[in-house]
């Protein structure tokens, strides 16, 4: 297992396609986190996030399985875009649009990098959840084109690039709707006297 884990994407998928069902297992556990995340900022339910991102792995199995892969190198914008898809699917049963959110490396100074991922005890493990908690509220406030931005940029780790081609405009266009996430976020932020 620990052979498999120094493998990159590519050849986690082709060992997989050989037969070897524990790179699978180590594909998974490399990203799940991050699709999780998305697709659970997207639809921002934990039952329906679970059944999406479920139903993002079945796919990928599938087509892993049939040797419909043709993304060489790139595992992870692949598995997103189905993740997103997916969500875009439920929303479209929902008759609902779904967010969509960006975020910005320039000037604005990304606000996701005041919550520490790394809890020590209770009492920050719940201070913690209380600024993911403020952070839902606040990413719900913002237009739905800039939220699936910073969305897909912070939390899947998406290139703006892939954001790009996944949310169908140009490049400029999603680094826009990141910049003004962000600036967005810093207003209800300070609006609501709101320090993460």
């Amino acid at each position: 297992m620990k052979e498999l884990q120094s493998l990159n994407d590519t050849n986690l998928v082709l060992a997989f396609q050989n037969g070897n069902l524990k790179a699978l297992d180590v594909l998974i556990e490399r990203y799940k986190d991050k699709l999780y995340s998305s697709i659970y900022f997207l639809v921002k339910d934990e039952w329906i996030a679970d059944d999406i991102y479920q139903d993002t792995f079945i796919r990928i199995i599938d087509t892993l399985r049939f040797h419909r892969y043709n993304e060489q190198g790139k595992f992870l914008p692949w598995a997103a875009r189905i993740a997103h898809n997916l969500c875009i699917d439920f929303f479209r049963k929902q008759k609902r649009k779904p967010p969509i959110v960006t975020s910005d490396q320039g000037e604005v100074r990304d606000i996701f990098d005041a919550i520490d991922s790394q809890v020590d005890n209770a009492e920050q493990k719940m201070m913690q959840q209380q600024s993911f908690g403020l952070m839902y509220q606040m990413l719900d406030l913002l237009p739905n084109d800039q939220r699936e931005v910073i969305v897909l940029r912070h939390f899947a780790d998406l290139s703006f690039k892939e954001i790009a081609v996944m949310t169908n405009c140009s490049i400029n266009t999603a680094l826009g709707r990141m910049r003004y996430g962000l600036i967005n976020l810093r207003k209800i932020m300070t609006e609501n006297s709101v320090v993460l």
